[in-house]
């Protein structure tokens, strides 16, 4: 299910939405499209819903992926999950406020490849840590070139 989800929002609703986009007709470049649903689903809704997740049950980020069978490690990762949902709804609300589209990136990016380090370091990683490592280093890398294409003309 993990898988799924993490596939769902990172990869195949922003590439459906994106491209179903393009074939309505939008006035937006294909570049500038997959910017905003790379943002509102990999950032705002992946994010979001992590930190609603996080909060209400932190326990299975602690002990499925970081495999931390501490009670107290609940605190931690409230804690992440409070950025998460902060993060995800400005993600989120760039469909409605299209100049954040381009903060959201940068900070998720950001977040993400930091992240995405972060698990590849972990030479003991379980299969969820796994996954959300190769997904982060995704988006990250997907975000990357978004932000950099936009910078850089011609790119």
């Amino acid at each position: 299910m993990y898988y799924t989800v993490v596939l769902g929002f990172m990869l195949v609703l922003p590439l459906v939405s994106t491209i179903g986009e393009a074939m309505m007709g939008s006035s937006l470049d294909i570049w500038t499209l997959a910017l905003k649903w790379f943002v509102f689903w990999g950032v705002g809704a992946r994010l979001a819903i992590a930190g609603i997740r996080q909060i209400a049950k932190p326990e299975f980020t602690a002990k499925d992926i970081f495999e931390i069978d501490d009670p107290k490690a609940g605190k931690i990762v409230q804690e992440l999950g409070f950025w998460n949902l902060s993060g995800g709804l400005i993600a989120l609300l760039s469909l409605v406020y299209p100049g954040w589209a381009m903060p959201a990136a940068v900070a998720g990016g950001l977040f993400y490849g930091l992240a995405g380090w972060q698990h590849w370091r972990n030479a003991h990683r379980n299969t969820n840590e796994t996954i959300a490592m190769v997904s982060d280093l995704f988006i990250f890398v997907v975000l990357a070139v978004l932000v950099l294409r936009h910078f850089v003309p011609g790119l």
